[in-house]
């Protein structure tokens, strides 16, 4: 290898010890362990920040939660980084001594997946429905993995890559018993993405909602089809849960009241930036005069609610166009 000049090797060690000296502070409250936090007999979950994902977070933005069967764990979702995945393995572990069997994706975006190697290797089988293979062989897939190396290294590196399903769902409902414990997998989108799976479990009422659901926060919506997420939103009291995981933020207890604000944020992109579209009024000037009032104290409103928007406002017009 070929020595670099001093004046860039120096540079080069003092960036790093500046990302290092960032690190320190941040990542002493991070590294704590991942606390398992019960919701229901044999039922547990994992709370994220809310916050967007950085290296002081690990980006452990996201929930997810386990199942315990008698035969085995069912997990539901595999966190932001192989290094979660691997407390959350070791935090399980903790709760029962039965080896994880699945691994439920609810879809694949990257606050959600890049911890499926290592339950992989732990031996898990892996369940995601068929819808998001487009998106698992797509530039985009690749591209958001190679920015995330970038943005939250050392938690996701050159080491980190995108697993495939072992099996692949198909539409409607399936049913997966392991143990003495059956669940129900579902498929609701597209609405968040096109792959939106949702996990019930009959016997604690438990859901499992994915992204269809943030709690306390402002979603973050990108290119979905907001439409189809209102109906799949009212789809989940279908199977009258008591408590509610969601993609995002605490525990619901309460799901019907909770998910309101889910559905009126949705509605009120949907309603504002219609409107705009239809009267063929620009973006800036629309956004502008939106009361936003309700939201705009809501954590992740000003990372999210302005992508929000746009992206329903374009979508609108589209929409307006047929």
């Amino acid at each position: 290898m070929p020595m670099l000049p001093p004046l860039r090797l120096i540079a080069g060690l003092i960036a790093r010890l500046a990302v290092a000296a960032a690190l320190v502070l941040p990542l002493g409250a991070a590294a704590q362990t991942l606390e398992a936090r019960p919701v229901a007999e044999g039922v547990w979950y994992f709370q994220g920040d809310a916050a967007l994902g950085s290296p002081a977070n690990r980006n452990f933005i996201s929930n997810s939660g386990f199942v315990v069967t008698g035969d085995g764990v069912v997990v539901i979702d595999a966190l932001g980084s192989p290094a979660l995945a691997s407390e959350m393995l070791a935090a399980i572990r903790r709760v029962t001594s039965e080896p994880v069997r699945h691994v439920i994706v609810t879809h694949y975006h990257a606050d959600h997946i890049y911890g499926l190697q290592v339950f992989k290797a732990a031996g898990a089988s892996i369940l995601a429905h068929r819808a998001a293979r487009e998106y698992l062989h797509s530039d985009t897939a690749r591209q958001r993995l190679q920015a995330s190396r970038a943005e939250l290294a050392p938690w996701v590196d050159a080491q980190t890559r995108l697993v495939e399903a072992d099996r692949w769902l198909d539409d409607g409902e399936t049913r997966l018993r392991v143990g003495k414990v059956e669940l129900l997998i579902r498929h609701v989108g597209s609405a968040h993405t096109p792959e939106d799976l949702v996990v019930f479990v009959p016997g604690s009422a438990v859901l499992f909602s994915g992204d269809l659901f943030f709690r306390g926060r402002i979603p973050f919506v990108g290119q979905a089809d907001s439409r189809r997420w209102i109906e799949s939103l009212q789809q989940l009291l279908v199977y009258g849960p008591r408590r509610v995981v969601p993609g995002h933020g605490p525990l619901s207890n309460d799901p019907q009241a909770d998910l309101a604000l889910t559905l009126d944020y949705l509605r009120h992109l949907r309603h504002t930036m219609g409107e705009a579209a239809r009267n063929l009024e620009p973006f800036e000037e629309a956004y502008a005069r939106a009361d936003w009032s309700r939201f705009e104290g809501l954590p992740l409103f000003r990372a999210a609610n302005r992508m929000n928007a746009f992206n329903t406002y374009l979508l609108m017009e589209q929409q307006a166009e047929r």
